[in-house]
C-alpha cells in the first residue's frame, strides 16, 4: 500500500492522499486501519473537529472517498473551517474531478449522466441509477471526458456534479461500462490492467480557503494507474 502524504497544508486545511485499501473512518463494525488515526496521531488537535456519524467520530473530515479508491482528501484543522467546507460542499462549489478506467468502448468524446440514485433492489450494500431502484431518489450528475477508448477499456476524466455514495461508480454500471475490477458493481468481468482495485482516483479538488483564495490540490496517479495508462498507451493530456 501506498504511503498516507501530505498535498496541501495552510492554518485551516489540510490535503492528504488517501491510498487505496485504507477507509477514510471507521463504521462501527469492522476494526481496520482507517485514515482518521493518521489524522489524530498526527494532528492531535483535530480530535473532536467536525461531526460525528452515527456515533462514529469523523475528525476534521467533511467528504469522503471510498476505502478502494486513492486519492485527495480534504480535512479541516478547527470547527470553523469545518462549517465553511461544509456549506462549500452543499452549495456545490466544490470541483472534483477523477481518472477512471471503464469497460468497454464510449462512443461519444463527450458525456452527461444525469440519473437519480436510490437504492438496489436487489443488493443492500449497492445504490442503483437504472429503473427499479427502491428508496428515495436522489438527484445525481456525472460529467466525463474520453481521454482513450477501445473496444476493451476507456480512460476517462469524470467530474461529478453532485455527491452522492459511490456515484461514479453506479452511473457509469448504469450505462453498461462499470469501473474496472469494481467487485461490488462490475463482478465477474475481466481483470484488465492489472488492477486489484476499483480503477478510480481522486484527481483534484477545487475549493476556497478561509482566506477567500481558489485552491486546487491534485493528487499524483499512483503506481497501478501509471503502469495502466503506459499498458493501455495514454497518452499525456
Amino acid at each position: 500500500m501506498e504511503e498516507i502524504s501530505i498535498l496541501y497544508e495552510d492554518k485551516h486545511y489540510l490535503a492528504v492522499f488517501k491510498p487505496a485499501g485504507i477507509v477514510v473512518h471507521p463504521d462501527g463494525k469492522r476494526v481496520e486501519p482507517a485514515l482518521t488515526d493518521w489524522i489524530v496521531k498526527n494532528y492531535p488537535e483535530i480530535k473532536g473537529v467536525g461531526e460525528p456519524l452515527m456515533g462514529i467520530d469523523r475528525p476534521g473530515v467533511v467528504h469522503r472517498i471510498d476505502k478502494e479508491t486513492s486519492g485527495v482528501l480534504l480535512v479541516a484543522k478547527d470547527q470553523k473551517a469545518y462549517e465553511a467546507l461544509k456549506e462549500q460542499f452543499q452549495n456545490r462549489t466544490i470541483q472534483k474531478k477523477y481518472y477512471a478506467f471503464v469497460y468497454g468502448e464510449l462512443k461519444d468524446k463527450y458525456g452527461i449522466i444525469n440519473r437519480p440514485i436510490g437504492r438496489s433492489k436487489s443488493d443492500f450494500r449497492k445504490w442503483s441509477a437504472t429503473r427499479g431502484a427502491r428508496g428515495e431518489l436522489r438527484e445525481a450528475e456525472t460529467w466525463y471526458t474520453v481521454v482513450k477508448t477501445d473496444k476493451h477499456a476507456s480512460y476517462v476524466l469524470v467530474e461529478p456534479k453532485t455527491g452522492r455514495t459511490h456515484q461514479i461508480r453506479v452511473h457509469f454500471a448504469a450505462i453498461n461500462h462499470p469501473i474496472i475490477h469494481d467487485g461490488l458493481y462490475a463482478a465477474g468481468k475481466p481483470k484488465l490492467f492489472g488492477f486489484t482495485r476499483n480503477a478510480l482516483h481522486a484527481f483534484s479538488i477545487t475549493f476556497t480557503n478561509m482566506e477567500g483564495k481558489e485552491i486546487t490540490v491534485e493528487a499524483p496517479l499512483p503506481k497501478d494507474f501509471i503502469e495502466a495508462k503506459n499498458e493501455f498507451g495514454v497518452a499525456e493530456i
